[in-house]
């Protein structure tokens, strides 16, 4: 059988300063270790096809489809707050594009397929472990409902990889909208090349803001619309707990998806100045950091756009400035209202923003876990005693005082209680992808036993429901299983 992928190459008719042309290196013996059915049958692929020893080799990068063009796509970045004028895809090939069931165009790219001229001395090859961290994760963002890459398919390679020790080696197949980043701006904009800029800016709007394609300012509309997806992403963010961990500008997709899921991690218990990538040492990208950080890297894109704004700077920056100055208040929007739904509150009213955070207030001093709360205020809201969240705080008086206020404020809403439980359980998850989890699931694979894999997917898939069969997902790790460090992976 041959396995057909309807491609398009767009980005790879840009010019030739956009990307490297450069081919998957094959490897030894690839082995399909998991197939997202359902989101290839939503690209037009055909999964049973996927599947089969050919489609295996194509998607470690063995054997290329017809009508692909791969090519590693050109960047730049600030690390850490460090600008590095050349990054670019050191160990992920874009093989093309496809339109998906929905119309909408996306990326097909191989992560861990070898080499490229981006790699800087790296062997471009990616470990197990790290391709299955994306791949749960990412699957995980997606069934919470919060926009990001999706991972298509997981394959072994039948080779090594040394970090820092031997590794079974992986490639992961991604799928974006795009792999633009705010990192491709600045790749251009650091050499001074304002039609490069131009070239990609255009490229972006017509490929994700085409409504703004005939607008009287469309590269302002553009920063407008960046902004106003970042804002809305980081908000998603933290009403998970969830931490990115690597928040470079490089990481910083164009198209508001959450990508690159290196050192990422869900908080246990809710702290605001929670940390767990190991490379992050100042805390630049804890938890509460996210939303500046964001603003931050929103402002690096709009000093790449000044040139397109106004030939006169300083009226370039005022205007640049004023689209900024949105975040805030984009941001704020998004979070408040997602953390009124958290605790069952339908309207907006005085003094609710307050309530919500002498909450998590209680919550950080209490050591409270930050899903098992609101997924049994959920239940309490129902009519329940407030023991079970209650047992989340380490003094459960903390959390008397704020629930008499809370059952108040929720007696000028008139929406009944069974109303109110449904509404909290469907933005409440009962499962994210524990730390611990994740980790034992790695552990088990790199010794050939995938059923953990398999069963944790099984339950992130439905995160909203309660799958009493799956309960003890839904438990905080022991003090033994504590994750307190994730890793980048390269």
């Amino acid at each position: 059988m041959t396995v057909h992928f309807p491609f398009q190459n767009t980005y790879s008719a840009l010019p030739a300063s956009f990307f490297a042309r450069v081919a998957p290196t094959p490897v030894a013996a690839p082995r399909l270790i998991k197939l997202n059915r359902a989101l290839a049958v939503h690209l037009g692929l055909d999964p049973d096809v996927l599947a089969t020893p050919e489609g295996a080799e194509i998607l470690a990068g063995k054997r290329l489809p017809d009508g692909a063009d791969p090519i590693a796509m050109a960047y730049a970045g600030h690390q850490f707050g460090q600008f590095v004028p050349q990054l670019g895809d050191g160990r992920a090939i874009l093989l093309g594009e496809v339109i998906d069931k929905d119309g909408i165009r996306r990326d097909i790219q191989l992560k861990g397929s070898g080499p490229t001229p981006f790699s800087r001395r790296g062997d471009g090859r990616a470990a197990l472990g790290p391709v299955l961290r994306e791949y749960i994760v990412s699957e995980a963002m997606f069934a919470l409902g919060i926009p990001t890459t999706r991972s298509l398919a997981a394959v072994t390679s039948g080779e090594n990889v040394m970090r820092e020790t031997m590794l079974p080696g992986a490639v992961l197949t991604r799928v974006a909208a795009s792999h633009i980043r705010v990192g491709t701006f600045q790749f251009f904009a650091a050499r001074g090349d304002t039609d490069g800029v131009r070239q990609l800016a255009d490229h972006v709007i017509a490929r994700h803001y085409p409504d703004i394609a005939k607008a009287e300012r469309p590269y302002h509309a553009l920063l407008e619309g960046v902004v106003a997806r970042q804002a809305d992403l980081v908000a998603r963010w933290l009403l998970v707990g969830f931490i990115h961990g690597v928040m470079n500008t490089d990481n910083t997709s164009i198209s508001g998806e959450t990508i690159d899921y290196g050192p990422c991690a869900f908080m246990d218990e809710y702290n605001p100045a929670q940390v767990f990538s190991s490379i992050d040492e100042m805390g630049r990208y804890a938890y509460a950091n996210q939303p500046r950080i964001a603003l931050w890297n929103l402002t690096r894109l709009a000093e790449c756009l000044l040139p397109l704004f106004s030939d006169e700077q300083d009226k370039a920056i005022e205007q640049a400035q004023f689209i900024l100055g949105e975040f805030a208040e984009k941001f704020t929007a998004a979070y408040q209202s997602g953390l009124r739904k958290k605790i069952g509150l339908f309207t907006a009213r005085d003094g609710d923003e307050a309530l919500v955070q002498d909450l998590l207030d209680a919550m950080a001093k209490n050591q409270a876990d930050f899903t098992l709360t609101f997924r049994r205020l959920s239940d309490a809201a129902a009519g329940a005693d407030n023991d079970s969240v209650r047992a989340q705080f380490t003094d459960p008086t903390a959390f008397d005082e704020w629930a008499a206020r809370w059952r108040q404020r929720l007696a000028d809403e008139s929406q009944s209680a069974a109303e109110r439980q449904a509404a909290m359980r469907a933005v409440n998850p009962a499962f994210i992808p524990r730390n611990h989890r994740v980790e034992a699931v790695i552990a088990a694979a790199v010794n050939n036993d995938y059923a953990p894999f398999e069963e944790l997917l099984t339950v992130l898939s439905m995160p909203f429901e309660d799958q009493p069969t799956y309960a003890a997902y839904t438990e905080p790790p022991l003090p033994e299983q504590r994750v307190l460090q994730t890793f980048c992976g390269t």
